[in-house]
């Protein structure tokens, strides 16, 4: 079976792009890395990098997402890639400091989500929308978890 491997493509020396993603993620793994390439793993998932100068960039059109178990785990990985350049965006969105969008969410919000009450993952859905990063405690409250 062939294995998938997103390849991005970054206007950076990728050994600053290794060690920007090294102390985002406690499980990054380091393949190999070259001036022009690299390879690594980041929650286990691999990654090819090249180097390849300015002409492409990122956009929304793909994004990475983040799945997270709390709201520790959310505000982790927020906090750090919307730092030193990075940006944040709606309904848990934002950009790194390279212009790779990433999604931060939290496993509660997908379970909301697929709550076969249609109505209570509107609210849900309806709060959601009004956030930037996403904030567990507020998800709670909109589905009826938490007394106002």
């Amino acid at each position: 079976m062939p294995n998938v491997t997103p390849f991005l493509w970054y206007a950076t020396p990728l050994d600053e792009v290794v060690a920007y993603y090294r102390e985002i993620f406690p499980d990054f793994q380091e393949i190999s890395t070259t001036p022009q390439s690299a390879s690594f793993q980041i929650c286990g998932q691999r990654f090819q990098a090249l180097n390849g100068g300015p002409r492409h960039r990122f956009n929304e059109a793909v994004s990475l997402v983040i799945e997270c178990e709390n709201q520790g785990e959310v505000d982790h990985y927020w906090s750090r890639l919307t730092a030193d350049g990075g940006s944040e965006s709606m309904c848990g969105w934002l950009k790194d400091r390279y212009g790779l969008s990433w999604q931060v969410i939290p496993k509660a919000l997908v379970r909301y989500l697929a709550d076969p009450d249609r109505e209570r993952a509107e609210r849900v859905t309806q709060a959601m929308l009004k956030m930037r990063k996403i904030e567990v405690a507020e998800l709670d409250r909109a589905a009826g978890e938490v007394p106002e």
